[in-house]
C-alpha cells in the first residue's frame, strides 16, 4: 500500500483533531471531578509530586471496554 503525501497529510490532520478532542474531553471530565476520585496515590516531596490515578484509569477502562463491545456487537 503506497501512501502519498496527500494521504499522509490527511492522516496527520485526523490525528491532530483526535488529539484535540481527547484534550477537550480530559478538560471537561476534570471539571466534573472525574480525576479527583478516591484512590489516587500521591508520591512526592516539596519540589516534586507524582500522581497515580488508579480509580480513574479503572473507570475509563470499563467505559472504553463497554463502548468497544457495543460497537463490535452491532457490527455483526
Amino acid at each position: 500500500m503506497d501512501i502519498g503525501p496527500q494521504q499522509f497529510g490527511k492522516y496527520l490532520i485526523l490525528a491532530g483533531l483526535l488529539m484535540a478532542a481527547l484534550g477537550v474531553l480530559v478538560l471537561v471530565l476534570g471539571r466534573f471531578g472525574l480525576f479527583k476520585l478516591p484512590g489516587v496515590l500521591e508520591l512526592g516531596s516539596k519540589s516534586w509530586r507524582v500522581y497515580f490515578p488508579i480509580v480513574s484509569c479503572i473507570i475509563i477502562s470499563i467505559i472504553l471496554t463497554l463502548v468497544l463491545w457495543l460497537i463490535s456487537y452491532f457490527r455483526r
